[in-house]
């Protein structure tokens, strides 16, 4: 059994190092389209609109990628994938890159062969329950039914919190955020848990969202972020730099609205070096030099596309908390384009 499962784990390992070794970059601009991969459908983050074009907050990178590389942040193909699914997607070279409210942990890193090449939402696990449960803690739950999504980081993290207050549950295992939506309105499980940031966007589709409440504690870390395949570290540096060009141009103060402006040329050479009218950055990444102007002409820079997608004005209303810079008390912080 041992035997079967070593040469499994090196099948999977051969094929993502395999598909890697391939030149992802060069393959996206022979292609003339970034395929990403998505959730099934996440308001907020990634869902399909009425007339089918996809949008949010993890759709945002996916653009701006495509953007980077291509000069056209539409050049995507987006595919959906399941918390059981996406790997699989990504290690077989269906899609170049995920960006699918995926947590970084030790061993989708190391045992799985990813490279996580950026933080673009630092998440916890949280618990929604109705209110008229009249639970006000998530330590009230002993004996709940508790609808969890398989293949996440959520299964492991729920079972530790019971056990380690000593209380019981009793798992609805689903699939998809839209299952779970639908199993925990229909009353097929007491409680839904999954990362506090999928919670809000779940309850802000509900006809009555101030009937569920989001217990007050978050039982994890849950570093999400944009990932690709090991070993094609060409590709990765896109990805990763596509995601700090974001986040950089929002502490340096450059926008969609003002962005023209400043390309023009500033007195500030760290933006002069993103903007592509000093340096040789994007010669060094095998892209055009105004690679970040195309990756932020799409959707703006990282504050942009939080407050347009998830922010406290959209019906998400998600605080930036500890997704604000760092030089707001936030943990987001993009090293030097230097």
């Amino acid at each position: 059994m041992k035997k079967s499962v070593f040469f499994g784990a090196l099948a999977f390992t051969g094929m993502a190092a395999g598909v890697a070794a391939a030149g992802t970059l060069d393959d996206v601009k022979a292609r003339g389209k970034l395929n990403c991969g998505v959730t099934t459908g996440l308001v907020g983050f990634a869902a399909p609109d009425a007339n089918g074009e996809w949008e949010g907050f993890d759709v945002a990178v996916c653009r701006a990628v495509a953007a980077a590389v291509l000069g056209d942040g539409s050049a995507v193909e987006f595919v959906p994938t399941t918390g059981k699914t996406r790997f699989t997607a990504l290690a077989s070279g269906e899609i170049d890159m995920l960006a699918r409210n995926t947590t970084w942990t030790f061993s989708r890193d190391v045992d799985l062969k990813f490279e996580f090449v950026g933080i673009n939402y630092y998440d916890g696990q949280g618990f929604m329950v109705p209110k008229e449960l009249g639970v006000s803690s998530a330590k009230e739950l002993d004996g709940a039914t508790v609808c969890i999504q398989t293949g996440t980081t959520t299964e492991l993290n729920l079972a530790d919190f019971f056990r380690s207050n000593n209380i019981s549950y009793e798992p609805v295992p689903i699939e998809t955020n839209a299952e779970a939506q639908q199993q925990y309105l229909a009353g097929a499980c007491d409680v839904y848990t999954t990362d506090a940031s999928g919670l809000a966007a779940t309850r802000a589709t509900f006809e009555a969202p101030g009937d569920h409440v989001v217990l007050p504690e978050i039982i994890s870390k849950e570093p999400l972020g944009p990932l690709v395949r090991h070993g094609d570290h060409e590709w990765g540096d896109v990805v990763r730099w596509t995601l700090n060009a974001l986040i950089a141009a929002e502490e340096l103060g450059v926008t969609s609205v003002n962005m023209a402006e400043m390309a023009a040329g500033t007195n500030n050479p760290e933006i002069n070096r993103l903007l592509g009218t000093e340096g040789t950055l994007g010669e060094m990444l095998g892209l055009d030099a105004d690679w970040a102007k195309n990756a932020l002409s799409v959707s703006g820079n990282y504050g942009e596309v939080f407050e347009a997608n998830i922010g406290e004005a959209t019906s998400i209303g998600l605080a930036r908390g500890l997704n604000a810079q760092w030089t707001d008390g936030g943990l987001l912080y993009a090293p030097p384009f230097r």
